[in-house]
This record gives C-alpha cells, structure tokens and sequence, in this order.
C-alpha cells in the first residue's frame, strides 16, 4: 500500500532548549509505502518505508531558528485489528538521516556532522481501516536515542536530546477486500 500525511515533530529532552527558546513543533510531509501481513484474524504486522521531513523549530524576540532533519523511516508495527475497522498498533522505528539543515528564514547551512546518522523511535498509534483499502491513522512516535552527534566535542559531553512527535495520515491498501 502507500500512504502520506503530516508529521509534527520537536526536540525534546534535558539539552532541547537552544540559547533559552524552548522547542516547538515543526510541520513536515511525510510519505512511503507499507506492507500489512495478517498473522490472523486480530493481528497482523505492519512494516513501512516512509520519507519523513522532521525537525523543531525555536522562537524568540521575533527570530526563528529552524531545524529541517529529513529522515527514512523504517517503523515495524504490530496492529490489532477490531472487525469494525478501527486498530490499534505499536512498534519500534529506526530512522537514516538524509540531511540536516538549520535556517533562520533567509539563510540555510548544512548541519548533518551535528546529528547522528540513525535514530530510534518508538510508535504508538490508531486508525480506522475501510473494507475498500482506504484508511487514516494517526500514531505518535516517541524518541528514544540521543540524535546529537557529540564525538568532534572537544568537552566529551553528551548531550539529551531526542526528536520526536505525530504523524496522521491516509493510506491506500492494494487488493483489501479481495478473497
């Protein structure tokens, strides 16, 4: 099947303020393909490849710093599925940072040496399925693994931050309803 939607997503953690702005959330576009394999009639597995343009972004005295971490996501979900439609699912998620850019609105520079190339998530979510294929879903993805890269740091410190936030969105599953 395929799917696209929004994800809203922020930094968090003990080390997520920057210069004393908290995060806020950022909007990005995030879509894929998936494979939903029933183990039976309740369950069944749920593996996706998503693009997903994540980030957070910080206001203060009317400046804004923006960070634009894109991502391939690769989350493994284990749905329940009720015979009314609805699901629930859970699983965990493991994320290839494509790029990292930092801008200010009119100046945009490369920050990917300051991420970490892979990141953990864990997701838990909620949708309704039609018999037709069609679906929404909505699923918070929670960060697990510090995404700060702090092995150039001359102080040897790490930092906590961690990225995470929701995702909603529609998918199409191909050949649902077929017997």
């Amino acid at each position: 099947g395929i799917k696209a939607g929004a994800n809203f997503s922020k930094f968090s953690g003990d080390d997520a303020k920057y210069g004393g702005a908290s995060p806020k959330f950022r909007t990005g576009f995030a879509g894929g393909g998936l494979v939903n394999i029933g183990l039976n009639e309740m369950f069944s597995v749920q593996p996706e490849v998503l693009y997903s343009m994540e980030g957070t972004m910080y206001k203060e005295s009317g400046a804004k710093l923006i960070f634009k971490n894109d991502y391939i996501n690769v989350p493994v979900l284990l749905q329940y599925n009720n015979p009314s439609g609805f699901y629930a699912e859970t699983g965990p998620q493991i994320g290839f940072l494509m790029s990292a850019k930092m801008s200010d609105g009119d100046n945009s520079v490369d920050a990917k040496d300051g991420f970490k190339k892979i990141n953990f998530s864990w997701g838990l979510g909620a949708g309704y399925k039609l018999s037709n294929g069609l679906g929404i879903g909505a699923r918070y993805n929670l960060g697990l693994a510090n995404i700060i890269d702090n092995s150039g740091s001359e102080s040897g410190e790490s930092s906590n931050v961690k990225l995470g936030g929701f995702h909603i969105g529609l998918f199409y599953t191909f050949g649902a309803g077929k017997e």
